[in-house]
């Protein structure tokens, strides 16, 4: 009869399974690298422990953007000359960055203007976890392991 016992340890485990299928637990970061986290006063979970969701961590996501840049009125200069001219004369910026300026005006002016920025563009998002944030943990079957799932605010 060892398989009746064994389909009903099988059952058992799935009962207590079913009853109590998330165990939310709640952590403080006590430190960022590497990652620690304190889990309600009781222990420490490392690295090896932790599983983090995107929600905790620092990624990079491709958006769709349709900008434009702020004037800048009072820092943004360009050398006006010839290529070689500003090569030598700028004070930064970009020598490349050019606009149509009769070609007896030389020197520094303010040329105050927009720049438009669109299309689909890579962003970092900077989620990492910080010394001291309170986060909510979802802790696997078997207890081993933590999902990092978010911030408690």
């Amino acid at each position: 009869m060892p398989d009746l016992t064994e389909s009903m340890k099988k059952a058992a485990l799935q009962a207590m399974e079913a009853a109590k299928p998330v165990n939310v637990a709640f952590g403080t970061v006590v430190q960022e690298n590497p990652l620690m986290i304190c889990v309600e006063q009781k222990m420490t979970l490392g690295m090896g422990q932790l599983i983090l969701s995107r929600n905790v961590t620092d990624h990079d996501m491709d958006v769709t953007i349709d900008w434009s840049s702020n004037s800048a009125l009072t820092t943004h200069r360009h050398g006006i000359g010839t290529e070689e001219e500003m090569l030598v004369t700028m004070e930064g910026g970009d020598p490349i960055h050019t606009h149509d300026i009769p070609p007896s005006f030389t020197g520094y002016t303010n040329l105050a203007h927009r720049h438009g920025i669109s299309g689909r563009k890579k962003m970092r998002v900077h989620l990492g976890l910080t010394l001291g944030e309170h986060v909510v943990l979802l802790r696997l079957q078997g207890g081993q392991q933590y999902l990092v799932w978010d911030r408690v605010v």
